[in-house]
């Protein structure tokens, strides 16, 4: 039976809370015990896989095809435990799980409240597999006081009585604001978020208090004593240089200890940090340094890429390099010549999105990365993009396009050299789909397998022939152009294993120059970068020495 241990927020939102889960869960693993993180996320959509990056950031997708929130991924880049559709749930899917078996039946005619039925339903969610880890962690999104939580935060407190006294404890996050004009840190918001989670019948076994300033001794007694925690549970979290400080940071500041003398859990496994301390090496100690360009669309939330940024670093790690993204709004590039904007880079990326606007000013990059032998990654709508380009530009189509571009108009523009996917394989079945599907959940989506070519650079990079990626995508480039395209020096380098889908293309007589269907960003960790990621930082290393 696993330890639970449940991370709430307190104070103020964006408090690190699946950070400090994440760096948690590392720091357990150090010790030797398995780990499993989950997220609750109490407002109403399904899933995030619908809201704008510019609501909620980036949508992080598992092997087993969900949409989830961007915290997952700090999970995984962690721990290296590969998420589930079952690690992620929000309000909207457990209303939607208790309604269908309302239609069904399922109650015998009882009336549906939120308490049993709605807590019952998170219970249930929070049970599953916790005979395969030591410790599951699970956090809620959000902070306490919110009224959509309510249901999330009255589970918990039934979970942890319903269990054997001690196989579960709560770790909240608050913040400890400091005011310049009296010159202090003041402890009374914290005192007042744990006074709210006390009145809804829990009560917190460790605090992790986030501060812009050290925490004097006498403020962590005074915290402990109002708060009714132990004054070693009482954690210091300060602004960190790079996340990948954190598991060594939390664990200076005693967290993981904290958190096993709450278990009573003595004496504790000696941790193995070896592995946190190559990482901080590698980022404190680079030999060198290259300027990427990500020509995207939504620049403006850093958050909406997150993964691509953090396998930028992890690329930079492999190769002992400093990574220094910077973030170019494509459509600049409608209205300007991309020239003066990208000629100072060493490697360009075309990072995923959806919709027409920009795609104008990432066929550009596309091209001027082709035309100026500079690596160039494209990824999902970045492969497009790239291959509309050579369409256009080598093989002569004129209004090569999308028709994802021709269906958000309402009219016919182009020629699509990429199409609307209506069916594919996975696994031994078949799946079909119109346009006029729901948007949520019904893209290609989760882990496939695709065939590299023998001999290309992409069969290098991998040293391997046969992968697997995750998807996230309702448009495909259309086969029937792979003849004409292959001619002008676009190689299609990888396909599904019907041979129907083309999962990877390159460019001939380039340094470096590969778009993918998937999102190879998804798997890379700072301890095992991605190898395309790690190659491509390489590629522009080899560009930056030649400048």
């Amino acid at each position: 039976m696993a330890r639970y241990i449940f991370i709430t927020g307190g104070v103020v939102s964006s408090l690190g809370k699946g950070l400090a889960s994440a760096a948690l869960g590392a720091l357990l693993q150090a010790r030797g015990y398995t780990v499993r993180l989950r997220k609750l996320d109490p407002y109403l959509n399904v899933d995030p896989g619908t809201m704008s990056p510019f609501e909620h950031g980036e949508v992080f997708v598992t092997d087993d095809g969900a949409e989830t929130d961007l915290d997952l991924g700090h999970y995984e880049r962690f721990t290296g435990v590969h998420a589930r559709q079952t690690d992620s749930i929000s309000s909207g899917r457990i209303y939607s799980n208790v309604l269908e078996k309302e239609r069904r039946g399922d109650y015998l005619g009882k009336t549906i409240q939120v308490i049993p039925h709605v807590t019952n339903e998170i219970k249930n969610f929070l049970r599953i597999g916790d005979d395969e880890v030591d410790f599951m962690l699970c956090e809620i999104g959000g902070t306490v006081g919110d009224i959509e939580g309510l249901p999330f935060f009255e589970a918990i407190r039934q979970f942890i009585h319903e269990r054997p006294r001690g196989q579960s404890i709560l770790m909240h996050l608050t913040l400890l604001p400091y005011l310049a004009a009296s010159g202090e840190l003041k402890t009374k918001p914290t005192q007042h978020s744990v006074k709210e989670l006390q009145s809804i019948g829990l009560a917190p076994d460790v605090l992790v208090c986030r501060s812009e300033h050290p925490i004097p001794e006498k403020e962590r007694e005074k915290i402990a004593l109002f708060c009714n925690v132990r004054k070693e549970a009482v954690i210091p979290a300060y602004d960190l240089k790079t996340i990948y400080e954190a598991p060594l940071a939390y664990h200076k500041a005693g967290l993981d200890q904290a958190v096993l003398d709450a278990f009573g859990i003595t004496p504790a496994p000696k941790p193995n940090l070896a592995r946190w301390e190559d990482v901080m090496d590698r980022i404190s100690h680079p030999e060198g340094e290259v300027r990427v360009a990500i020509v995207g669309k939504y620049t403006q939330l850093e958050d909406a890429y997150k993964s691509i940024a953090e396998a930028l670093t992890h690329g930079g790690m492999a190769n002992r390099t400093k990574v220094r993204a910077e973030w170019i709004d494509a459509e600049i590039f409608e209205r300007e010549d991309p020239a003066p904007y990208l000629e100072n880079f060493h490697a360009i990326l075309v990072p995923g999105g959806f919709g027409e606007r920009g795609t104008e000013g990432k066929i550009k990059a596309a091209q001027f990365a082709r035309e100026k032998k500079i690596p160039y990654l494209g990824i999902c709508l970045g492969m497009q993009m790239a291959v509309i380009e050579a369409a256009r530009n080598l093989v002569g189509l004129a209004n090569a396009g999308s028709e994802e571009f021709d269906h958000e108009a309402g009219e016919k523009r182009f020629t699509p050299v990429v199409y609307h996917l209506k069916e594919w394989v996975q696994g031994n079945h078949v799946v079909a789909r119109k346009v006029t599907d729901d948007k949520g959940g019904t893209m290609r989506l989760g882990a496939y397998t695709a065939h590299l070519k023998d001999g290309s650079r992409v069969a290098q990079v991998y040293g391997e022939a046969v992968i697997e990626e995750r998807h996230r995508h309702r448009y495909e480039v259309d086969i029937q152009y792979r003849d004409k395209l292959e001619k002008c020096g676009l190689i299609f380098s990888g396909m599904s294993p019907d041979g129907r889908l083309p999962e990877i293309v390159e460019v001939k007589d380039h340094p470096w120059f590969i778009g993918v269907q998937f999102h190879p960003e998804l798997k890379s960790k700072p301890f095992a970068p991605h190898p395309l990621f790690a190659d491509f930082v390489r590629a522009a290393v080899e560009v930056s020495r030649l400048v």
